[in-house]
């Protein structure tokens, strides 16, 4: 049995992480530790335009179950349980917020050979619907989501996508913000050994009448140190580097230039992980 299409979140996925994952420009600090009964605790701090937020989250494993819960410096309370092969390729998600009531949400996600399904309903008395379907197999597959509110009887989104994945390259295609936009995203693995990658993605906002064309690559300095860069035709560069300290422990320090007003500051951001 093959691996299966997975979810319609996945097509693209590759092309998407290799340009956008880890280009943050704050400051961010994470620090996980474990206790003998398998609990983790990770404490994080960011730095985001002169404000400091942070939080607290906990980690817990038993059996077939996850507990996560996390408390933010607003007092926010987020728990996410999940439970997996509640039935055999099945798993389910319930997630809430407290003290936001309106914010209870249970999913369910079911992967198969030919099909990867994920429904979700919101846990209040007119919720928002949403649903997810891809179906085909782990080299070719085509999907879509929608989202229906009960309480207005409105969608609140419906896209569509068709995705082709092979060990040396990956290819996208697709229809987003309710048909607003088109993108075309493409990732080729140039070298497996150096892990060198090159990735390209055209955008079409139909509404702004705006295009926008990204490319990015990413290539391994060593077997610990990844840089990857991107630029698209407003004239902004990124550059990522990031370096595996010790294991799961990892620094990433990340800029941003706008070639077409150099003037200006870049922006730079600076993100530590600590895991022993």
């Amino acid at each position: 049995m093959g691996k299966g299409p997975g979810l319609f979140s996945n097509i693209g996925k590759k092309a998407r992480d290799l340009l956008t994952k880890d280009y943050s420009y704050d400051q961010k600090f994470a620090v996980t530790t474990y206790s003998e009964d398998g609990l983790g605790i990770t404490s994080t701090g960011m730095n985001k335009g002169g404000l400091f937020f942070g939080d607290i989250a906990t980690h817990y494993k038993y059996q077939k179950s996850t507990i996560d819960v996390k408390v933010d410096t607003n007092s926010n309370i987020s728990t996410t349980i999940t439970i997996d092969e509640v039935l055999p390729g099945a798993k389910t998600v319930l997630s809430f917020k407290l003290p936001d009531d309106k914010s209870g949400k249970l999913e369910v996600q079911y992967l198969h050979e030919h099909v990867g399904l994920s429904p979700s309903i919101g846990l209040t008395p007119k919720p928002v619907v949403d649903f997810s379907a891809a179906i085909g197999s782990d080299v070719f597959t085509v999907g879509g989501e929608v989202g229906f509110d009960t309480s207005s009887g409105l969608f609140t989104k419906y896209n569509a996508g068709i995705g082709i994945t092979k060990p040396e390259f990956s290819a996208a295609v697709i229809f987003a913000d309710k048909g607003d936009t088109l993108k075309a995203s493409y990732l080729h693995e140039l070298n497996p050994i150096t892990k060198t990658c090159f990735a390209a993605e055209i955008s079409r906002k139909f509404s702004a009448n705006q295009n926008t064309f990204t490319v990015g690559s990413s290539y391994a300095l060593d077997p610990l140190t990844t840089m990857k860069t991107r630029l698209n035709n407003h004239g902004k560069l990124g550059t990522v580097l990031q370096h595996e300290w010790k294991p799961k422990s990892l620094i990433t320090l990340s800029s941003e230039f706008d070639t077409k007003a150099l003037d200006k500051s870049p922006k730079v951001g600076l993100a530590l992980a600590y895991k022993p």
